[in-house]
């Protein structure tokens, strides 16, 4: 998604609470259960102030990682290393405003790198970011990078997630409609083998429209009959907005028996670090079973 605050990339970081790194492992370390409640960690700055959030949630979350362009996997050793032992973590390969800047060969060598680095504490990989995006590139060099990291992941042993991204009514050339991309472009071994399938969506990009979710995630069931699915980056910039997105998103059900939640706020380092901050206390009474929802398995709880 759009960088609305930059990631704080090269900048020095506060690690004096945060656990060493070990020797990856290029098998994935945890099974994540359902429900998924996660959120983006967009930029790694603050860090003992992002696991101390993260850690005060009633239900152990997922955080997504953003992983920015052009930087060594070294760099999120640290921070990967604290935030393992109080969330899931799923790592954005690569966001999608910077895809089209790398090669395939680059996205296939960054795949390689990150995986062999944090293979052990990343619980599933997000090979490709709202992917369907008319910002991405061209249409082949886009799903050579995406089958690349794709493969790199599965002969590595790791989980796959592929993030679409929403826009009914909101591109500009049809053939990225989101349904339309897919069902074109995303190989069948894909199509039966990804262990994800989120969708990307941002109310403030289309208009305000909300899309009839139940209707959309039945196609997407259908299309890919194996994955897990559901939200995969939501959030609003206006301000006077969050806690009713907030409430909305991570309260809704889908009777879909793999719709597993989600979410991934984009706004989680901004929004709610420190923990003291009010939209903080609003996402952990979604969390804790204060928002309406009908979603199937069970996350386990702090205590």
């Amino acid at each position: 998604m759009v960088r609305w605050t930059a990631a704080l990339v090269g900048l020095p970081l506060a690690l004096s609470a945060v656990a060493p790194s070990a020797a990856a492992d290029p098998s994935p370390a945890r099974l994540v259960p359902s429900p998924v409640w996660g959120v983006t960690i967009d930029n790694i700055s603050n860090l003992p102030g992002i696991v101390t959030s993260l850690d005060r949630l009633a239900q152990v979350p997922t955080a997504r990682i953003v992983f920015d362009g052009f930087v060594p996997a070294t760099y999120y050793e640290d921070a990967v290393a604290a935030i393992h032992p109080v969330s899931y973590i799923m790592g954005e390969m690569l966001d999608s405003y910077v895809f089209r800047q790398y090669t395939v060969k680059q996205y296939r060598d960054r795949a390689r790198q990150y995986v062999d680095a944090l293979g052990d504490k990343v619980d599933i990989w997000e090979i490709g970011n709202e992917i369907n995006g008319e910002w991405l590139g061209t249409r082949g060099s886009v799903v050579k990078k995406m089958t690349a990291a794709y493969d790199v992941v599965r002969n590595r042993g790791g989980r796959t997630a592929l993030t679409l991204y929403y826009n009914e009514d909101c591109w500009s050339n049809p053939s990225n409609e989101m349904f339309v991309w897919a069902s074109k472009n995303v190989p069948s071994r894909m199509k039966e083998g990804l262990d994800y399938v989120w969708i990307s969506y941002y109310e403030d990009d289309c208009g305000g429209r909300r899309p009839e979710w139940e209707s959309v995630f039945s196609r997407l069931a259908s299309m890919f009959p194996h994955s897990r699915i559901g939200i995969g980056e939501c959030g609003t910039r206006k301000a006077e907005s969050k806690a009713d997105y907030l409430r909305r998103y991570y309260g809704m059900g889908v009777p879909q028996n793999r719709y597993v939640g989600g979410y991934f706020w984009w706004y989680f380092k901004q929004d709610m670090v420190p923990y003291t901050k009010p939209l903080w206390s609003v996402l952990n009474e979604c969390i804790g079973g204060g928002c309406s929802r009908v979603l199937s398995g069970s996350t386990p709880h702090r205590r």
